[in-house]
């Protein structure tokens, strides 16, 4: 039940963000989890954002042989470290490392030195808006950088690396999702020439998470209103932290190669009734006391999100995970698109990047409001 309080003559609600949903939490079984990761070296990238450090949280809970957070910035990787040795002391063998995905030799050198056997790529730019203006930056850090963990891992023979994805990867229309399907067309790429087991994770928008609307709509009636939305016609599947990390560990857990796994999310949420529900559960009236302003779409956004490419799907042991098969990218195709943004990269023309990265995604799709 919420608890409401007082101060001011003004209504402060306290309220969970699952409350948000409008369907039941999903939650997997931990003991075969916590069996797989037990006496484990793992590495987390990203792992001082909200789904690494999230994913940190419930990895440290399975005691590996060591949890390894990498993150570019430092002040995300110090909050997670001091978290985590707060709650495990010296019960848990953790290394932080600050480096960037994008050096190649960094990498290469972080992989040799801890010889990790299970990682998780979490890194990522996933600002749809900053990445549309900015494509070189998606290219370096979301597909070069995502290359060069990939082929670490095969180099120093990891056994699993399981790259998180995003819905915004199917059929994308934005640069960021682009950039994601090519990350994932990358882990496909594998499959034939490496003895790591490769897995992508694709969920939707994460609730609460850096960056996601709730933060946003919470400080816009925290200041009296307006909350904005793009459009009223725009739906969204949504997901917490928790879930989006348990269904991150339980694909990382299951035997499979070069698979995508996408959670049953329910049906899609549409954004002007989670605006006008949030509203509510602050304590104030849609419309009457918080306006709710349409702003128009932004360039690269969808009016509904997709989370399957095909209905080639496969149910798991799990029945709210499944498999979508996809068909076979080889190693050499890749080889070549990267060498295509390579090229591309050297011209420094941001239009010609963009339609580079374009040009070799074939299901890429102009967005329906350009």
């Amino acid at each position: 039940m919420r608890r409401i309080k007082r101060y001011r003559k003004k209504i402060i609600c306290d309220f969970k963000v699952d409350d948000l949903l409008g369907r039941d939490c999903v939650s997997f079984d931990k003991k075969e989890r916590d069996k797989f990761f037990n006496n484990k070296v793992i590495m987390v990238t990203g792992g001082g954002g909200s789904i690494g450090s999230e994913l940190c949280r419930q990895i440290a809970q399975s005691k590996p042989t060591q949890l390894i957070i990498i993150d570019y910035y430092e002040n995300n990787a110090y909050d997670i470290q001091q978290e985590l040795i707060y709650d495990y002391k010296n019960k848990l063998n953790l290394a932080v490392e600050i480096a960037t995905i994008q050096d190649k030799t960094k990498i290469e050198q972080l992989f040799e030195r801890y010889r990790p056997q299970i990682v998780f790529h979490a890194a990522a730019h996933k600002h749809v808006p900053f990445m549309e203006s900015c494509p070189d930056e998606a290219i370096r850090n979301n597909i070069f950088g995502t290359y060069n963990m990939v082929h670490a891992a095969n180099k120093w023979n990891v056994e699993k690396f399981v790259l998180i994805s995003t819905d915004k990867a199917v059929n994308p229309t934005s640069i960021m999702g682009a950039s994601k399907r090519m990350c994932e067309m990358i882990i496909q790429s594998m499959k034939t020439i490496s003895k790591t087991e490769y897995v992508a994770v694709r969920f939707g928008n994460v609730l609460g998470s850096n960056g996601s609307v709730i933060p946003l709509f919470k400080r816009q009636i925290e200041h009296g209103g307006p909350i904005t939305i793009t459009d009223k016609r725009v739906f969204r599947y949504f997901m917490t932290i928790s879930e989006a990390a348990q269904l991150v560990l339980r694909a990382g857990s299951m035997k499979s190669d070069s698979e995508i796994y996408v959670l049953d999310m329910g049906r899609p949420v549409s954004i002007l009734k989670l605006a006008e529900k949030l509203i509510r559960l602050l304590g104030h009236i849609p419309y009457t006391e918080i306006p709710i302003k349409e702003i128009g779409m932004r360039p690269g956004e969808k009016l509904n999100e997709e989370l399957f490419m095909h209905e080639d799907l496969v149910k798991t042991e799990n029945q709210k995970i499944y498999i979508e098969k996809q068909k076979s990218i080889s190693y050499e195709e890749i080889e070549k698109k990267i060498e295509l943004l390579n090229q591309a990269l050297e011209t420094k023309d941001i239009d010609l990047i963009r339609q580079s990265l374009i040009n070799i995604i074939p299901s890429f799709k102009i967005a329906d409001n350009q």
